[in-house]
């Protein structure tokens, strides 16, 4: 893909941060939009954002957990717009447990929405977007995608399994040359709501943690914002390229996990619990 003037992209988790943000830099682009999120007052204030630009904008209030909800959005997204080139599988919420805490209703909903929400996304619109032979599947994983954290167990889990969907989709792609590619997006700490959205366990409380202080702890790290991830994750689809990390902190503990693939572990819990006791 070398543009997107008169492309079109269906975006989950539209109305609000990164998602908000590609719509934006896409509409620019004249990019037409197929925007969904489970929050239609969000995703009221993107199509409101856009409106200025000449391009066609249909939205959809969606679940992304349900798969025949999926299944109908991506067939109204080319019955609305003739066709479609791209989804950015961006929707996702965040879960601090321990693995002993854990109940199993909170697992399943995170992996309902971060990784199976991916797989629907993914299966629903690859028929289409393959008719283009003009396309490209975006997969929000994350930084927890490439290394596992305290407390993050489920978390991690749902981010590794998109990295891993998506890496093996990108290899048969270009095995079919079928003109259809795939990222895998690993953001570090974006500036978004997803940490005071987040679920939190009283059994952190067991590893010396609290859900309060983790929260605040956590947003000091979501540093880049929404629009720089955006712009570097659509550079990154017209460069072709199978995988983005983004920000200095994705890029710095990438290096670190490569170099130490094991003791990472070990400097990851003292640093939580120097985080945790001095802020």
């Amino acid at each position: 893909m070398k543009n997107f003037n008169n492309k079109v992209a269906a975006i989950t988790g539209a109305g609000s941060g990164i998602g908000q943000q590609l719509a934006i830099l896409l509409a620019k682009a004249g990019c037409h939009l197929s925007l969904s999120d489970i929050n239609e007052q969000g995703l009221a204030a993107t199509v409101e954002l856009i409106k200025a630009y000449n391009v066609r904008v249909t939205q959809k209030k969606l679940d992304v957990a349900d798969r025949d909800a999926v299944r109908e959005w991506a067939a109204e997204t080319v019955q609305n717009h003739g066709s479609v080139n791209m989804i950015f599988n961006n929707a996702g919420v965040a879960l601090g447990s321990t693995v002993e805490g854990a109940n199993y209703e909170d697992l399943e909903w995170i992996m309902n929405i971060n990784f199976w929400g991916v797989v629907y996304g993914t299966k629903e619109f690859l028929p289409y977007i393959k008719k283009t032979k003009d396309g490209h599947i975006i997969n929000i994983s994350s930084l927890f995608g490439l290394t596992a954290q305290p407390t993050q167990s489920a978390y991690n889990a749902s981010k590794f399994a998109v990295r891993g969907f998506t890496e093996s989709l990108r290899q048969e792609l270009d095995m079919q040359n079928s003109g259809v590619s795939a990222l895998c997006v690993h953001p570090g700490g974006i500036r978004t709501n997803i940490a005071n959205a987040a679920k939190m366990s009283d059994s952190l409380k067991t590893i010396g943690m609290t859900p309060e202080k983790s929260i605040k702890s956590f947003n000091k790290f979501l540093r880049t914002p929404p629009e720089v991830a955006a712009q570097i994750i659509l550079d990154a689809v017209l460069k072709n390229e199978r995988r983005v990390l983004i920000g200095n902190d994705a890029k710095t503990i990438d290096l670190i996990q490569r170099v130490l693939p094991t003791k990472y572990q070990q400097l990851t819990s003292m640093a939580l619990k120097l985080t945790e006791k001095f802020g």
